[in-house]
């Protein structure tokens, strides 16, 4: 008889606190669907799920790549036309000390790779409270303790420089800036940015500056990029063509590096060795970029149009509703209001779904203050389909929380 290995072979501890709230709810969803009704999902910031179309400039860009032969393998840090075009957004918002540039498998592969480059085991980066919870998969992955800082709700989610301050150690390495936020829509004044350029100059900190929403600003207030702020400081801005130029699917991202060229050499370097190992990016999308970047910007007047109504309706019905608030959100698509009920936000959305088939994110899954509960909204629905949804969601906190 041959033999067989009985032993189960269990995954890496390192693994114990990787969680995805976004997706990890689809296994309660399922439930729902298997009993026949339809999970409005208000959970995974897709927009090709609803009224927005990919502008098809773009797609007509990705054609005549693939048209053209641009199947094989690219270079690793991406296409030259592509870096070009990238290089060139960044003089047009303003930053000056770009030392390289890189595209990669949407931004989570940049966060990952960056991180990864810069970051050994017994030290830190400090990342916001709540977040986006890709930073603390990745963390958790490299076996990196989480060090978060709070994001202020009494002062319209902006960073607490306080509690900054606090938390840098001898062994911290950078300190993430999510700007706008997910999951709060939040949006870092200038004075704001300021400041946390200081921290990172007197504590030699890297600044990762996620501005992945950056063209989908919902106030008069313009976006503004932290390398602009603070040239001088070693930054790494991440960029990409899923959320501006409505192509999640694609995974095209990038990033760059900014600061003095002496302060950043090594960091780059062992960026390109990460770059190297894993190949490529996708090849003929990135031939997407210099159009999306340099060509007509029509589709994002209409997009923020969208966008606003739906923001708008959205807070009327935070405003409007008992137990709920919520700080206005001025840039992305997400609202993140708090809730005031004598259970879990986990349990809270868990049962939504089951009783009123709408998806929405718990707010511990982005992490949050203790004693505080939230949940994310993705308003990006129609009107229509977002008004059934907060009636229902109205409705069940009325049945619930008599």
């Amino acid at each position: 008889m041959p033999i067989t290995q009985s032993r189960e072979v269990t995954a890496a501890k390192r693994l114990d606190n990787v969680r995805y709230a976004i997706r990890d709810l689809a296994c309660v969803a399922d439930e729902v669907v298997k009993q026949g009704h339809k999970v409005l999902p208000l959970n995974v910031g897709d927009p090709l799920n609803f009224d927005f179309q990919t502008p098809p400039h773009i797609i007509d860009a990705v054609h005549k790549a693939m048209r053209d032969g641009k199947n094989g393998y690219a270079p690793s840090p991406g296409v030259p036309e592509a870096l070009d075009a990238i290089r060139g957004e960044a003089v047009r918002k303003g930053i000056s000390t770009v030392q390289d540039v890189f595209v990669t498998s949407g931004v989570s592969e940049t966060v990952d790779l960056c991180i990864s480059a810069l970051v050994d085991p017994g030290e830190n980066i400090l990342t916001p409270s709540p977040d986006y919870p890709l930073y603390s998969a990745v963390l958790s992955k490299l076996g990196i303790g989480l060090n978060a800082y709070d994001l202020s709700e009494d002062d319209a989610w902006q960073p607490e420089l306080a509690d900054i301050e606090r938390k840098i150690t001898p062994r911290t390495r950078g300190i993430v800036l999510i700007n706008p936020n997910n999951p709060t829509g939040s949006l870092c004044s200038r004075q704001m940015l300021e400041q946390i350029a200081e921290l990172a100059r007197r504590h030699n900190l890297v600044v990762f500056s996620d501005e992945i929403y950056d063209k989908l600003i919902l106030e008069d207030t313009p976006h503004i990029a932290f390398a602009s702020v603070a040239p001088d400081v070693p930054c790494v801005p991440f960029g990409g063509m899923s959320k501006n130029y409505l192509v999640p699917g694609w995974r095209i991202g990038w990033g760059m590096v900014s600061g003095e060229a002496a302060a950043v050499k090594s960091y780059t370097e062992g960026i390109h060795r990460l770059l190297r190992a894993r190949l490529c990016a996708n090849h003929p999308e990135q031939y997407a970029i210099p159009p999306a970047l340099e060509g007509p910007q029509d589709h994002l007047i209409d997009v923020r149009r969208k966008l606003r109504s739906r923001r708008d309706l959205t807070q009327q019905w935070c405003e409007a509703t008992p137990r709920v608030s919520c700080v206005a959100p001025r840039g992305a698509f997400y609202a993140f209001p708090r809730i005031d009920i004598p259970e879990s936000d986990e349990v809270f959305v868990k049962e939504l779904i089951r009783q009123k088939h709408v998806m929405v994110v718990h707010g511990s899954g982005f992490g949050q203050k203790p004693g505080t509960q939230h949940f994310r909204i993705v308003f990006l629905p129609e009107e229509k389909t977002l008004a059934k949804a907060y009636a229902g969601i109205a409705d069940f906190i009325r049945e619930r929380y008599r």
